[in-house]
């Protein structure tokens, strides 16, 4: 018997894609909602439409308990209101609905200098792309309070996961693998947050299985694997076969290309990300989770990389 029914806005995307996978294996009836089906889920239903459309939405979510707000334009084209307009059209769409829209909050949020960030920590954007995500937030805050439909924030650190692609791990850190390479993006000794994306996706369905318990705007913060770049490297390293070199990765390069391209401009900017410790912490999720949650940490990074190297491997041959 189906636990409910959810709509994934978004079904091809990072966090899109793992929630289709997280609900489906929690005994949801699933609707993916994308432009094509370019990462089909097995036992999940799909609706090629494009999400700028108020009627698709309004479709796509018809008959669903849950939304999961998987939508994400490219870095470099955030700005000029596009973020704020593209929530918009679902925000009209879930007017007067009462159902339960949840969404993935970042670490853009909140500044450098904030160590430690709690679901309570007062949100200061340390560069523009934050500015826009705070704004993104208060818009879902304002609607849900206003008693339009409920709000769940699940934020999390950087994403990684098998078949995960255009992200830090194949763009950045593995990008050199087959010279036999692996990047660092920080001081070894410093920690990041990071989000291993089938947690983060089984973490969305069981909030929404507790959605009735929960008020009208809830945000909490998921903790992922709180690990250094040494720790990481190490990870790494014990899931290839050949050791790969330790280099940092030349943030001077980004910046560079970022004179002429802005998309890498917009990363260059976000480096502080990577050369600060930000933790993400909520005690209270970590009570609705229970023990046991997570995957291990080296198993986490073990299925990423050799999918990863697997199918770089494949393409080469």
């Amino acid at each position: 018997m189906s636990k409910g029914s959810v709509t994934v806005l978004g079904s091809n995307g990072h966090l899109g894609n793992a929630a289709m996978w997280g609900f489906r294996d929690a005994g949801w009836s699933v609707t993916g909602l994308g432009r094509t089906n370019r990462r089909p889920v097995p036992d999940t239903a799909f609706i090629a439409g494009d999400a700028d459309d108020i009627a698709v939405v309004r479709a796509a979510i018809a008959d669903a308990d849950v939304v999961v707000y998987g939508l994400h334009l490219p870095y470099d084209k955030w700005g000029a209101g596009r973020a704020e307009a593209q929530l918009q059209v679902v925000i009209d769409a879930m007017a007067g609905s009462g159902k339960t829209l949840m969404f993935p909050g970042t670490i853009y949020n909140y500044s450098a200098g904030d160590r430690t960030l709690s679901p309570s920590l007062r949100q200061k954007a340390e560069a523009p792309r934050g500015d826009i995500r705070i704004t993104l937030e208060r818009m879902l805050k304002d609607a849900a309070l206003a008693g339009q439909f409920q709000t769940i924030i699940l934020r999390a650190g950087d994403f990684y996961g098998p078949g995960n692609r255009s992200e830090w791990f194949e763009q950045a850190i593995l990008m050199d693998q087959a010279k036999g390479k692996v990047h660092h993006l920080g001081d070894l000794n410093l920690r990041h947050s990071w989000a291993y994306l089938p947690d983060l996706g089984k973490a969305f369905a069981m909030l929404a299985e507790r959605r009735a318990e929960l008020g009208s705007f809830e945000n909490f913060h998921f903790a992922g694997n709180w690990v250094s770049h040494g720790q990481m490297m190490a990870a790494i390293n014990a899931a290839v076969e050949h050791p790969l070199k330790v280099t940092p990765m030349a943030w001077w390069v980004l910046g560079a290309m970022g004179l002429v391209n802005p998309m890498m401009r917009d990363i260059y900017r976000m480096r502080y990300l990577w050369q600060n410790e930000m933790e993400l912490v909520d005690p209270r999720l970590d009570v609705l989770l229970g023990a046991g949650f997570a995957t291990p940490f080296e198993d986490a990074v073990a299925a990423t990389v050799t999918e990863l190297v697997d199918s770089a491997g494949a393409k080469a041959a």
